[in-house]
C-alpha cells in the first residue's frame, strides 16, 4: 500500500469501521469523508475511487488477520500440529476484538460483483489461509496435508459464521475440539 497522509489514514480507518459495521454498499463516500473530517476531494486524492478504498480496506484487514494468526501460531516453539490448533486461539481473539459481524471477506464477497477487485482480495485471503494451514500440516507430517488444511479451514469459516450469528455457543471452542480430533487422526495415519 502506498504511504498515506494523516488524512488518508483517517479515511481508511473510518471506511474500515463503517464498511465492516454497516456494509460496503450501504456506506457512501460522503459519509466516510464527513466522519473522517475530510472533504470528498481529499478522499479521492488519497484513494482514487470508492473501489480502490474498498480494496485498501480489505488489504489492511487481511494484513492484520495474517499477523494475528501467525503470531498466535508462533507464540512458542510448539510442534506443528499444536500450531494448527493455535490458529483457533487466534480466531477466538479476533472474533472477540474485531469480528463481531462475521468475516469481512465473506461479507465483501456477498456484497461485491464478481469482477470487483475486492473479491480478488477476499479470494487471496482465503487462499493464503489454506496455504498457511497446508504448510503447517506438511510440517506436522500429516498423511494428506491438503485434506487436513481444507478441513481446518472449513472449521474456521464455520466457527466464524456460527459465532457471529450466535447460533452455537462457544463455536470456536467446539471447532477447535473437532480440529484436535482431525489433526490426531491425520498425524496417526
Amino acid at each position: 500500500m502506498r504511504h498515506l497522509t494523516p488524512a488518508g489514514v483517517r479515511v481508511l480507518e473510518t471506511a474500515s469501521r463503517l464498511f465492516y459495521e454497516q456494509g460496503i454498499r450501504a456506506v457512501g463516500v460522503e459519509a466516510i469523508a464527513d466522519e473522517a473530517g475530510v472533504t470528498k476531494k481529499t478522499l479521492y486524492d488519497c484513494f482514487g475511487s470508492k473501489e480502490d478504498l474498498i480494496v485498501a480496506y480489505l488489504r489492511a484487514r487481511d494484513g492484520l488477520w495474517r499477523s494475528t494468526l501467525v503470531k498466535h501460531a508462533n507464540v512458542h516453539d510448539a510442534p506443528p500440529g499444536e500450531k494448527i490448533l493455535a490458529t483457533f486461539s487466534a480466531l477466538r481473539d479476533w472474533m472477540r476484538e474485531r469480528n463481531s459481524r462475521g468475516c469481512a471477506f465473506i461479507n465483501a464477497s456477498v456484497e461485491l460483483p464478481e469482477d470487483h477487485p475486492g473479491r480478488e482480495v477476499a479470494r487471496d485471503q482465503k487462499a493464503w489461509l489454506f496455504a498457511y494451514l497446508e504448510d503447517l500440516a506438511t510440517q506436522a507430517r500429516a498423511q494428506d496435508p491438503a485434506a487436513l488444511a481444507a478441513q481446518v479451514l472449513i472449521l474456521h469459516e464455520g466457527a466464524c459464521i456460527a459465532d457471529s450469528m450466535r447460533s452455537v455457543d462457544n463455536a470456536v471452542d467446539r471447532a477447535e475440539q473437532v480440529a484436535a480430533v482431525l489433526i490426531e487422526r491425520a498425524l496417526a495415519e
